[in-house]
């Protein structure tokens, strides 16, 4: 699979590499990775003592000349059974800025060089050892933020995704090997093959895709979070909401309009979909130069929400901010009756039906809130199928619509006969390809390029 490992000049594809595998900084213990043909050389003449026995970790000194760095335990895997394929050589020191970064810089002056994002892992799929969609999976597990978009980066990497398109590949070469028996062997055995067997074919093959498609909206959501804004004029208990959503104290709570000045984001895992909620600030006129900017970017939230949270502490409020809100965003608003710990004993709060009244004081109300918000992106999107493989990325989304509409040009083509065979099947040669560029089967260099840059140096 030549050239695949796009950003890298082929003649640096034999290079040995190395990184510091963990966070750099104050830590217990950090981890270099070596990998390359010149590992096992490059170590040994700075590990002492040296043992090239496979997958034990030893307890050895690392040496730049006579000077010693650290003590540390090395271990050997060599390749093609290791991580990348290559020979490779992990080196467990102290944490801390010094230690490992002198560790590397010895390494490198031996003849390694320092990594590129995503390097290690993309000598991975080279040699063999994953594909591209299980790479992709392993940075979505890294930056898994939730539950829902762990339980799916694993199961895209152990392949389930793979797996499927790799199936769907099968099928759409099976149905390209019986137009071409029907036209190199047209009168072989019983003739022809029956038009209504390569019919079904095309159906069975649009019904799979299809259902694969229908998975994308759920899984975007998963991997990148559904964006709810809570929005609503200043000092009515938005950010108090942020906070109790959130569990913990992280927007500034105070009786003055007008504190939140920027919109600010955190991460809430409901148990059912992982929420971006953004806290925005108060809707309302202002001559506020620096305000204004803050509800500019307000506004911008809104256009994007997939979830709006119309907060009121009033009764009257609750439509009015819903209209407010309403006018500039095409997501579907939750009506939210805030503070409703603040009604005195015995008064009645008249809000509409599908209003949810809540205290973020009390958490009252907080449940049904999170309820709410499920069932609407569950209506949306449709429900999260674990056991199933899902699309999570526009790329995937985009390979698959690709090779879908190339099935149903064919189909048009194979019934209304406009085209010879031979011309039609073009069609699903393109489909074919479209899936295996998707699954990294095939060489393209730009595709290599979007995916493992976007990986953190030393994966």
């Amino acid at each position: 699979m030549s050239g695949i490992a796009a950003g890298v000049p082929p003649g640096q594809l034999e290079d040995t590499i190395v990184a510091l595998a963990t966070p750099a900084g104050r830590g217990a213990t950090a981890l270099i990775r070596l990998s390359g043909c010149g590992a096992l050389v490059i170590a040994a003449a700075h590990v002492k003592p040296w043992s090239a026995e496979p997958r034990k970790a030893r307890l050895c000194t690392v040496y730049d000349g006579g000077h010693a760095l650290d003590q540390a335990l090395v271990t050997i895997f060599p390749g093609p059974d290791s991580f990348t394929g290559d020979d490779v050589v992990e080196i467990s020191t102290h944490g801390g800025v010094l230690v490992p970064a002198s560790i590397i810089a010895a390494l490198i002056s031996s003849g390694a060089r320092q990594a590129l994002p995503g390097e290690f892992t993309r000598r991975a799929v080279m040699n063999g050892k994953m594909d591209l969609i299980q790479a992709e999976a392993i940075g979505d597990l890294i930056e898994a933020r939730s539950y829902a978009m762990h339980r799916t980066a694993l199961d895209q990497l152990e392949g389930g995704l793979s797996r499927r398109l790799l199936s769907l590949r099968e099928e759409l070469i099976g149905l390209e090997a019986l137009i071409a028996y029907d036209i190199d062997f047209p009168e072989e055995d019983d003739g022809p093959i029956p038009r209504d067997r390569i019919d079904r074919a095309i159906q069975s093959l649009k019904r799979a895709l299809d259902k694969l498609l229908a998975t994308s909206a759920a899984g975007e959501l998963v991997r990148e979070g559904a964006l709810v804004v809570i929005a609503g004029a200043p000092n009515v208990g938005k950010s108090s909401l942020f906070n109790a959503l959130l569990g913990k104290s992280r927007a500034i709570v105070t009786e003055i309009p007008g504190t939140t000045r920027d919109a600010i984001e955190a991460v809430v895992d409901t148990g059912s979909w992982p929420l971006r909620l953004v806290d925005t600030a108060g809707l309302r006129a202002t001559d506020d130069r620096v305000e204004r900017l803050g509800i500019e970017v307000s506004e911008r939230y809104l256009s994007a929400a997939d979830v709006i949270l119309a907060c009121a502490d009033s009764d009257a409020g609750v439509e009015k901010t819903a209209a407010v809100v309403a006018a500039g965003s095409t997501g579907p608003v939750v009506k939210i009756r805030t503070k409703s710990d603040l009604v005195s004993n015995g008064t009645k709060i008249n809000v509409p039906a599908g209003t949810v009244v809540l205290s973020a004081e009390t958490a009252d109300g907080l449940q049904e809130l999170i309820t709410a918000i499920d069932n609407i992106l569950e209506h949306r999107v449709g429900e999260i199928e674990f056991d199933s493989p899902m699309l999570t990325r526009a790329r995937h989304r985009s390979a698959v619509e690709h090779a879908r509409s190339e099935l149903a040009q064919f189909e048009r083509a194979w019934r209304e006969e406009k085209l010879p065979a031979t011309v039609a099947s073009v069609h699903l040669r393109t489909a074919v390809g479209a899936l295996e560029e998707l699954v990294g089967t095939v060489d393209v260099e730009d595709v290599f390029d979007r995916v493992f840059n976007s990986f953190c140096v030393g994966k």
